[in-house]
């Protein structure tokens, strides 16, 4: 009988968003699939958790993402975690799950913190509807097309980030929606939270 695929939600900063259900999950597992075992491991540690760690990440999907199946075939539970948030959200968990549920195993989710949904609620823009579009292109070329794609949805559109890509993001948004409500928010769940409300050309 086959295992189970246990798609574990784990915090975004604070620590005090780990849930019981997750921690419980996480110390029952036979296998813990995560993007950084090293990340993992810390918070492994903080939960005083034992667990048989793996690595799986977009480097290693294709290879490692057969092995967690055959794994998970012949009857291992697997916990998969993201070094945030939920898993298969802008991470190759998304793969494994679709690997599953193709073979028939049940995917089963473990609910708990989520940067796009923390930073949607909070941002005062509204949350219903709303359009994730997880990552944008890394290329310029790309990122534009991308952009000119969403023009014309009708709803809030909630994109992740890296810091260092910001400020080139905006002019591109700015050049492909023209000015209009932003809200940044960094840091989520940690001391330093911080939330930008304004338009595009005000951040």
């Amino acid at each position: 009988m086959a295992g189970i695929l246990y798609l574990c939600a784990t915090p975004i900063g604070n620590l005090e968003d780990m849930t019981p259900r997750a921690q419980r999950m996480l110390a029952e597992a036979d296998i813990i699939a995560a993007e950084d075992t090293r990340h993992t491991l810390q918070l492994l540690n903080r939960f005083n958790i034992k667990g048989r760690l793996v690595r799986y990440d977009e480097h290693s999907k294709e290879r490692q993402g057969a092995y967690l199946l055959d794994e998970l075939l012949s009857g291992k539970n697997i916990a998969l975690v993201s070094d945030a948030g939920f898993p298969g959200i802008a991470d190759p968990g998304e793969q494994l799950a679709r690997l599953a549920i193709d073979a028939g195993v049940q995917v089963v989710p473990v609910p708990g913190a989520n940067a796009a949904l923390c930073a949607l609620i909070a941002s005062g823009l509204p949350a219903s509807p709303f359009f994730f579009g997880g990552f944008l292109p890394k290329s310029k070329k790309n990122r534009r097309e991308k952009l000119a794609e969403w023009k014309l949805i009708p709803c809030t559109i909630v994109l992740y980030e890296a810091p260092h890509r910001i400020v080139d993001v905006l002019k591109d948004i700015l050049t492909a929606w023209g000015d209009r409500p932003l809200v940044l928010a960094r840091e989520l769940t940690k001391i330093h939270e911080e939330f930008f409300r304004g338009t595009v050309t005000e951040g």
